[in-house]
Formats: structure tokens, sequence, C-alpha cells
């Protein structure tokens, strides 16, 4: 899987964000068994910005002109029919867009108690679920999204972000 990286805020060089993307990404792909139908790798773009960029992007895309960790848009509709069940496979290699608010990231490590990079990595793999059409609005989605993120992380060596 590819992810093109765009910077807005330098901030995001130091944090190494391009690998912990591409390790993100790699990771889904593997637990997923994802293979491209035409052998084009799937692709990410992602934009690293900070709270007014994704506040602004929010406030356009959904009407919460606020900051938020991190937003996704898919490139097409993958969500599966039912609650709880398995989102449709990717035909189009293109994945789609997300992007991901520095301070909001910052801020949620620090109150959490959790290592930043392992906080960025768990914001990047779940918004990459959300491209593939997982979502946690329904508790039964939310349960299998929730539960692949920890099953991901667990083979990145990251720990249960949902533990308290």
């Amino acid at each position: 899987m590819i992810v093109e990286v765009i910077v807005e805020d330098d901030r995001w060089e130091a944090v190494g964000l391009e690998a912990l993307a591409e390790q993100a990404a790699q990771a889904v792909a593997d637990h997923l068994s994802l293979t491209p139908p035409d052998a084009t790798p799937f692709e990410v773009s992602l934009l690293a910005c900070d709270d007014a960029r994704i506040a602004a992007l929010n406030g356009d895309f959904r009407d919460k002109p606020m900051p938020t960790n991190v937003l996704s848009w898919p490139s097409e509709d993958r969500a599966a029919g039912q609650p709880g069940a398995v989102p449709h496979p990717p035909m189009d290699p293109e994945l789609g867009d997300i992007a991901i608010a520095y301070e909001t990231c910052t801020r949620e490590a620090a109150a959490q108690g959790k290592q930043f990079p392992a906080h960025v990595s768990h914001l990047l793999v779940h918004g990459i679920l959300h491209l593939l059409g997982y979502d946690h609005i329904d508790d039964k989605d939310a349960a299998l999204m929730e539960g692949l993120e920890v099953e991901i992380l667990g083979k990145m060596s990251i720990s249960d972000p949902y533990e308290d």
C-alpha cells in the first residue's frame, strides 16, 4: 500500500509520520489480506495538518467547525449492508484521503498517558479502516472496527488503545 503524505504542519516531520503511516497501512493490508483487484497498489493520501486546518475541513464536510483528531474520505462507499458485517472489498486502488491534526493528537496522547507515536499509529489505522468501509456509529459496527484496531495494533506491538 502506498501512502502519499502531504505535510502542512512541520511539527509532523519530527514524529516520523511517513514511516508511521506506511507501517499502519501495511499492517491493515496484511491483517485484512487486502489484494488489489488488478495488481495496482492501493493508495492513501494523508494530510498532516494543524487544528485550524482540520477544524475548517470538519466544518466544510461535517458541519462541525471544530478540531478533531482524524478525518477520512473514502473514494467509494464500501459500507456493509448489515450492522456488524464486513464491508465490501475495495475495487478502486485509490482508497481515499485522511487528515490528521497535530495539536489534537498531542493533547489526546498526553491526556490518555499514551506515547505520541502509538496514539498516531492508532489514529492512522482507524482512518484507514474508515477508508475501507468500517465505521463505529452502530454498536455492532463499532465492535467490529475496534476489535480490528486492537488486533492490528497488537501486531504492531502497540497496546490496546481502549483499555483504561
